[in-house]
């Protein structure tokens, strides 16, 4: 059947006819068929959805612009995504034990997890770090503690992702300096730096500095990078912490893109070749439980970027054009009842991802909503990884939903509802401005709002919290963080300041400070502070002088 009045007529006929007559025997379900993000979903899809579809121009070959169906022309069936495990807590000694485990086991890419007092920039003796010393990631307060947490691990034979945003380039600083106590050169280094600190100004809150300077850092990253680590990639741009903070998924991408926008602005504006930079960005989103909207997402980021890059910024390179990004299962749809469950939507999630696309994966594990992971349920977590990967064949094949007329239709729409967010962003100035103003946080707050409200009322169903509820829960085996690691970590930091030079800690400091005034690149000057042992809160110290600290305003 090809004309397309011919398929209305037979579709207009089977709806009055065997749809209507079903219907009225068995209602469907009395809910609205819609996305989370409020898309609505048909009763079927047919090719009259996907009559006009250009496959040049919205779909391509996989490895090829606009990079819809992947950014590798073989996808899997050449390797299988990272499989990175995101890990961190108490001291840098049980870290790295941790991090051993995991590559036993077969993960194939570390992802560090640091405590809220090293997101922020303090020192674990600082009155602001009391009760909170290796409690969500690991403690890292001198190059002294990274040394302990790659102990033993290669840092030429693995890739490592620190999730950091504020100090980025503190903690880069020391992951170089570990590398080159390991005899590795900058040059081989492969990982990333979260180092995208807008959306810590909108969902996470773990800022230091204003916007202005934080940019600042953003680019100088950028630009040390280009010119010393070619392997590494300077930013992961995390829609992952604007959909934890509540928002829909066409926001994720869209809010997402439009501060990829702002650094890759901020860039050209620092005077840095687009070509020159572009291709070592990468980004980082959730997978959460709408199965197919999800995969949709990662379609339609990935076209969207390609489209920014290219019509926007002028990128000539492909490579500069291609969307490479990590997915974490979303940690926001783990229940702390009936945990167990977990396992399942975590399994689903990650399927979404490989569906999607993407190029490497951390795995939630079951027990997330009630504590840190137990080395059981991590375990659990890595294997869902590998058993999506070499049991059930959905890498054998590049983009294998590729041409279903509802994928289709929902990665299109999606694209169009996240440009119109985009557009209207550009309109107030861009992301930085939007994030000034409130508009971002405004959105995403009256989402969570939104989510919350139709679970309250029970329209939106979450299993074994709202329906299916059991009385009595069994008890779990929970990983707890000791309270004498903060103590130890307070003794290891005091013995590193009791045994470095002084004096030359002194100079590198000054150096830097005065850098910070001026316009300098401050990576290098971060770097010779932590080759001589400064610590993290020491050169936060002196950046937080002369950048001053950020107040978020109350836009509610």
């Amino acid at each position: 059947m090809t004309d397309r009045e011919e398929l209305r007529r037979a579709l207009s006929e089977w709806e009055e006819g065997p749809v209507a007559k079903t219907v009225a025997r068995f209602p469907e379900r009395e809910e609205q068929f819609e996305t989370p993000s409020g898309i609505p979903v048909k009763r079927l899809y047919t090719p009259l959805d996907t009559w006009d579809l250009d496959y040049d121009r919205q779909l391509g070959f996989p490895g090829q612009y606009p990079f819809t169906r992947g950014v590798q022309p073989t996808m899997y069936r050449g390797r299988f995504f990272t499989m990175r495990q995101y890990s961190g807590f108490g001291t840098a000694v049980e870290t790295n034990r941790r991090f051993r485990f995991l590559l036993e086991q077969g993960q194939t890419g570390l992802s560090v997890a640091f405590d809220l007092p090293t997101q922020i920039g303090y020192d674990s003796d600082h009155p602001m770090a009391r009760g909170e010393v290796g409690k969500v990631g690991v403690a890292i307060d001198s190059l002294a503690d990274m040394e302990v947490l790659f102990e033993g691990i290669p840092l030429d034979r693995v890739s490592t992702s620190m999730t950091i945003n504020a100090p980025a380039a503190v903690l880069l600083a020391m992951y170089i300096a570990v590398a080159e106590k390991q005899g590795v050169p900058m040059a081989k280094l492969r990982g990333t730096v979260q180092n995208d600190i807008l959306k810590e100004y909108v969902a996470r809150g773990t800022y230091i500095f204003p916007p202005g300077p934080s940019m600042r850092l953003v680019t100088d990253i950028f630009e040390f990078c280009a010119e010393n680590l070619p392997l590494w990639n300077t930013i992961s741009i995390s829609g992952y912490h604007i959909r934890e903070a509540g928002s829909t998924a066409v926001q994720e991408v869209a809010f997402t893109l439009a501060d990829g926008v702002a650094y890759v602005q901020a860039a050209v504006n620092a005077g840095l070749d687009v070509d020159r930079f572009a291709s070592r960005l990468s980004f980082f989103f959730g997978s959460h439980s709408n199965f197919f909207e999800e995969i949709a997402k990662f379609r339609a980021a990935r076209r969207l970027w390609a489209r920014i890059m290219r019509e926007r910024f002028g990128a000539k390179d492909d490579r500069s054009c291609r969307m490479r990004f990590h997915t974490q299962t979303a940690g926001c749809t783990l229940t702390a009842q009936q945990p167990d469950n977990n396992v399942v939507r975590v399994t689903l999630q990650a399927l979404q991802a490989v569906l999607g696309g993407t190029q490497s994966l951390h795995t939630n594990s079951k027990d997330e909503a009630l504590s840190l992971p137990t080395v059981t349920s991590v375990q659990v977590a890595l294997r869902t990884q590998q058993i999506i990967a070499y049991e059930t064949g959905v890498g054998d094949t590049v983009d294998p939903l590729a041409g279903s007329y509802f994928v289709e239709t929902l990665t299109d729409e999606i694209e169009r509802r996240a440009m119109e967010y985009i557009e209207k962003i550009d309109a107030m100035g861009g992301a930085v401005r939007a994030i000034e103003n409130g508009f971002v946080q405004r959105e995403i707050h009256e989402s969570a709002y939104e989510h919350q409200r139709l679970v309250d009322e029970g329209r939106r169903v979450i299993v074994g919290v709202n329906r299916f509820v059991v009385e009595e829960e069994p008890t779990y085996d929970y990983l707890r963080i000791d309270t004498e690691v903060e103590a130890e970590q307070i003794r290891r930091l005091q013995r590193v300041r009791e045994e470095r030079d002084a004096r030359a800690v002194d100079e590198r400091l000054e150096e830097l400070r005065q850098a910070a005034l001026g316009s300098d690149n401050l990576v290098p000057f971060i770097l010779d502070a932590v080759r001589a042992y400064a610590t993290l809160g020491e050169i936060c110290g002196v950046l937080r002088e002369v950048f001053g600290e950020y107040r978020a305003p109350d836009f509610m």
